[in-house]
């Protein structure tokens, strides 16, 4: 009687499985948790299970192939899924090939790296967050690694409040008698001279080439904060000096203008830098800087919606519950339109005005994207500022902007229509 009850019960649990052959995470308001759902299915992908991204179709859901372990992953981390049938499945195709929807594969989980130094508090990066919330995995490197060679192990490379011209952020004016910052300046002092470089400025900027490299090899790049701006002054600095004595550097080589090679940098051009090292300001790429006397109030910002069938690189980049991310700043804020470079698509913008909030671009073989600001749940991040708990923003459109670009690279190519 025993052995019969258990058949019973094993061929209802097939038959379930088979009438139920494939498990929906909604990515519209019906999401509990729209951030850990996407830690659930980097797993699913990283476990080879077979996921489409359903670009387009309630705010970017995902369909993955039904199991147990999934089902038990998701209740526990508190994500909204749902077994479908052949039919629901059946039907969701067919709304999808007659509307701007698309379906991809994700076919495997990028290896990511996070550019962080020591010692960096998680708080200080909405990427090393929102991968910790999400639960991915992901290392951490810094100059070091990078100039050693170990960003050909990874996939996928994150860069966030980084000054890569060397200037530690321009913060001499409000923060050189601050112990925090002395003790930043002479780590990488030190390190710089550990790897060979006399200036700080010459060690970035031989990160910030290899950077380029990697991106131009096939790597993906994400940047928030002043990483865009910074790696690109670096790039187009590579001839020349920027960097005051004020701040170690080997003081401003005066034909630094005509020197600059906007060749060299991947999203910006013809940009100008400001050479004052007592003005916390970097260049004119940010139309909204944190030095200027009357700056403006950070402004929300809209997704362009892209053609699905077209364009699926933007669109992927672009899903979301909602059109309308609510502004942050930064010490980056937003991109000056008019330096943008014509190659580069503009994902995200405050319209009616210069301010460009979202980018991504194209370089070799590779991509990258940018972000302005540094926390989309944090207005005004300032220095000492507590932490953002995403506990309390586990539905935060500005923070699935950062992980769309985490899940990006596994759906490089485009499904082929069978």
């Amino acid at each position: 009687m025993t052995k019969i009850i258990a058949k019973t019960i094993l061929l209802l649990t097939v038959l379930a499985f088979s009438v139920n052959a494939r498990l929906l995470i909604p990515m519209d308001n019906a999401q509990s948790d729209h951030l850990k759902a996407y830690g659930i299915v980097f797993k699913m992908v990283s476990e080879g299970a077979r996921v489409h991204w359903l670009l387009n179709y309630r705010g970017g859901s995902f369909v993955a192939e039904n199991a147990e372990r999934f089902q038990i992953n998701a209740k526990t981390a508190g994500v909204t899924i749902r077994p479908i049938t052949n039919t629901d499945w059946a039907a969701i195709l067919d709304e999808i090939e007659n509307n701007n929807m698309e379906k991809v594969v994700l076919e495997k989980a990028p290896k990511i790296a996070v550019y962080t130094p020591e010692g960096k508090r998680p708080w200080d990066d909405a990427v090393t967050l929102a991968l910790t919330y999400a639960e991915i995995p992901f290392d951490k490197v810094y100059d070091r690694e990078v100039l050693g060679g170990k960003l050909a192990d990874y996939d996928w490379l994150h860069l966030h409040h980084e000054d890569f011209t060397g200037q530690y952020s321009k913060f001499h004016a409000s923060f050189s008698h601050a112990p925090w910052y002395q003790k930043q300046r002479l780590e990488l002092e030190t390190l710089a001279k550990e790897l060979g470089f006399k200036y700080v400025s010459d060690c970035k900027k031989a990160v910030a080439l290899t950077i380029r490299n990697f991106v131009e090899a096939g790597g993906f790049l994400f940047a928030m904060c002043s990483a865009p701006n910074t790696l690109e002054i670096a790039l187009a600095a590579l001839g020349t000096n920027i960097v005051s004595e004020v701040y170690g550097g080997p003081g401003l080589d005066p034909d630094y203008k005509a020197k600059l090679n906007f060749d060299n940098t991947m999203a910006f051009h013809n940009f100008t830098i400001n050479t004052d090292p007592l003005v916390c300001s970097f260049d004119n790429i940010d139309v909204n800087q944190v030095n200027t006397p009357n700056r403006l109030p950070a402004l929300d910002f809209v997704l362009f919606e892209f053609s699905a069938k077209l364009d699926p690189v933007p669109t992927m980049l672009n899903q979301n519950h909602t059109s309308v991310i609510k502004a942050y700043h930064g010490l980056l804020t937003s991109f000056n339109r008019d330096v943008i470079k014509p190659s580069v698509v503009i994902l995200g913008e405050v319209p009616g005005t210069k301010m460009v909030q979202y980018i991504h671009g194209v370089f070799g073989k590779g991509q990258f994207t940018y972000l302005g600001g540094h926390d989309p749940e944090d207005y005004a991040h300032l220095v000492g500022s507590k932490h953002t708990m995403l506990e309390l923003h586990k539905n935060s459109p500005g923070y699935r902007l950062i992980l769309n670009n985490v899940l990006f690279p596994a759906a490089e190519k485009k499904e082929k229509k069978t």
